[in-house]
């Protein structure tokens, strides 16, 4: 019997290490293969995706599962995608998600189209996730067994074609037992460290990068009250964060936060605690899962940042790539540029970029 073959997207980290190991132990044609992303000049050593220790980790790991392996140069397309929706998140008054785009077009896009271009008919990653499939043929996504590490919510961007295309090997295990499997194949990254990092900004803080790539984002401007009064003076509103209390640098008798953040005035707007919250608010940019778009609105648990944790909502589709939610009850950090991303228990049905 021919062996079914698939790419697995490795990154010299235990998960993706532990996904190539499975899969090959389940008797599929396993290829490695990693991406070379973009790094700013002089600091690709501490690229956390490539750096030069992390490809070294993956080839061994390749060598010692003696599967082939080959690195991919993305680095152009990732500064021009993913890097750029970075940037121009911020310049809206945003805050970005990154890994979203990256997920959309570098790894289930541009890798997964190398992948296929070698014969391989699928392509695996180190995510926490499951999938299945229904009795009628329709691709789900299912949250991974181990909650805490499930990442499902960066993955509500694949489509019906990509998902049949795709493997999720350690979805189905809880961490501890992915390190274990690792020490049993003898896999030199059982006990490296995870990070949580967004790998361009090399360990360092956001704003830094904002700075030496465009500073022209970080113009000062207003600090006013809900009701339009001038309190203050912000330096740049990238530098805040929706919720921030503390370094706003205006005086106030009772604590006052971020409560949002209007780019097209380049204002920054606080309140207290009573003018905090939101009770609804719209998504764009909406994938659904199965392929279709719900034709009435429905229940369901929303997500509204990766570390954020479930509130119940409506969610309302408008269109095909719309949607309103509207909370129980008020929720405080939803942020513009974030994803609101749905579920019902364990099955993750879409989500989209909150506006």
């Amino acid at each position: 019997m021919v062996k079914k073959k698939v790419v697995v997207a490795m990154s010299g980290g235990v998960d993706s290490s532990v996904a190539a190991a499975l899969l090959k132990e389940q008797g599929y044609d396993v290829t490695g293969m990693m991406m070379r992303l973009w790094s700013e000049p002089g600091k690709e050593e501490s690229n956390r995706c490539c750096t030069p220790d992390s490809m070294a980790q993956a080839r061994r790991v390749a060598g010692i599962l003696d599967i082939p392996f080959y690195v991919v140069d993305a680095k152009d397309v990732f500064r021009e995608t993913v890097v750029q929706y970075f940037l121009d998140g911020y310049s809206r008054g945003e805050t970005p998600n990154p890994c979203l785009m990256c997920n959309r077009q570098i790894r289930w896009t541009f890798l997964l189209n190398h992948a296929l271009a070698l014969g391989a008919e699928f392509m695996a990653t180190g995510h926490y996730v499951r999938q299945r499939t229904t009795d009628n043929g329709r691709y789900e996504l299912l949250r991974a067994v181990d909650y805490s590490k499930d990442q499902s919510y960066v993955l509500h961007v694949l489509t019906q074609d990509k998902l049949k295309h795709a493997l999720f090997p350690v979805g189905e295990y809880p961490k501890p037992e992915i390190r274990a499997t690792a020490e049993r194949f003898g896999l030199p990254t059982a006990s490296r460290k995870d990070s949580q990092d967004l790998c361009f900004l090399a360990g360092e803080d956001y704003r830094n990068f904002l700075q030496r790539n465009a500073p022209e984002i970080l113009k000062p401007g207003n600090i006013e009250t809900p009701d339009g009064k001038v309190i203050g003076q912000h330096n740049g509103l990238a530098n805040y964060t929706i919720c921030q209390r503390k370094g706003l640098g205006v005086a106030s008798p009772v604590p006052l936060y971020v409560i949002t953040k209007e780019a097209t005035r380049n204002t920054l707007i606080v309140g207290t605690t009573e003018e905090m919250g939101v009770t609804e608010l719209s998504v764009r940019d909406v994938n659904w899962v199965s392929g279709e778009t719900p034709s009435e609105p429905f229940h369901a648990d929303v997500k509204i940042r990766y570390t954020a944790k479930e509130v119940p909502a409506w969610v309302m589709p408008q269109g095909e790539n719309q949607a309103s939610v509207k909370f129980d009850a008020p929720v405080r950090d939803a942020t513009k540029g974030q994803a609101a991303v749905f579920f019902q228990g364990e099955l993750m049905l879409g989500g989209g970029i909150i506006q």
